[in-house]
């Protein structure tokens, strides 16, 4: 589990996420089902995103109202997203765990991410971050993911976001929804509490290594890496998809 920690920090500083995507398939991988995975993974992007968040303000790659903005539907989202995943049976959740995959990747090989643009608030905008935050959080609740794979191609490619202000926002989003929707998990008893914090403290202290990598690459080299691990969780999700089904 600390290997696995570490492993997150970096990749949340790097591209933004809060490391669920990581962290549901380790968890998979080391015992839990599919469901305490993804209730476990919530709570430990808690103090990943907090540590993402201050290394991104440090440089002024976070757009606060934004954040703001995008918490407020995922709020809602969250609490849907956690019922969903108490209700919804385990191989539903494995396949709906490699389709997000699949559609998070799609959208990163289109984009063409810049550093020097920004997004402009206006009447459209806000209604549209509030729509797309509530999308955020029910898949975050449902899949136990941060928000941040989806959240970071959306707020480049939809709301004109720069790469470093799009991951640094999203980690802000994403930090307290990922509360509210551990509070209703751990109400359901759905949450490996110890599993949880060892991930979470060792992800937290990693974070600032793979903030700075991000800011030390190009826009589009940060782009490629993203899609090349996505590339790799997509394999190995579908794989375990495929024999939960054939159980």
């Amino acid at each position: 589990m600390a290997v696995v920690g570490v492993a997150v920090g970096v990749l949340s500083g790097m591209f933004g996420i809060g490391g669920g995507t990581v962290i549901v398939p380790a968890l998979v991988w080391l015992g839990l089902t599919q469901r305490h995975a993804a209730a476990t993974s919530m709570m430990a992007i808690v103090p990943t995103a907090v540590s993402g968040v201050i290394s991104y303000a440090v440089e002024g790659d976070v757009d606060w109202i934004v954040a703001a903005i995008v918490f407020a539907g995922m709020l809602v989202g969250g609490q849907i997203g956690s019922w969903l995943l108490s209700k919804l049976p385990e191989v539903v959740l494995r396949w709906a765990f490699v389709l997000f995959l699949l559609f998070v990747i799609v959208n990163q090989a289109m984009s063409n991410p810049s550093r020097d643009s920004h997004i402009v608030l206006h009447a459209g905008t806000v209604i549209g971050l509030v729509a797309f935050g509530v999308i955020a959080g029910i898949l975050a609740g449902l899949l136990g993911i941060g928000g941040g794979a989806i959240c970071v191609p959306a707020l480049s490619i939809l709301f004109g976001a720069s790469d470093l202000i799009a991951r640094g926002t999203s980690l802000l989003a994403m930090f307290p929804n990922a509360i509210t929707t551990s509070v209703a998990n751990v109400r359901r008893h759905m949450v490996h509490v110890k599993a949880a914090l060892i991930i979470g403290v060792v992800a937290a202290l990693t974070a600032p290594l793979g903030t700075w990598i991000a800011s030390a690459v190009t826009p589009r080299t940060g782009a490629i890496l993203f899609t090349a691990y996505l590339c790799v969780l997509l394999v190995r999700s579908f794989w375990v998809a495929l024999k939960a089904t054939r159980r």
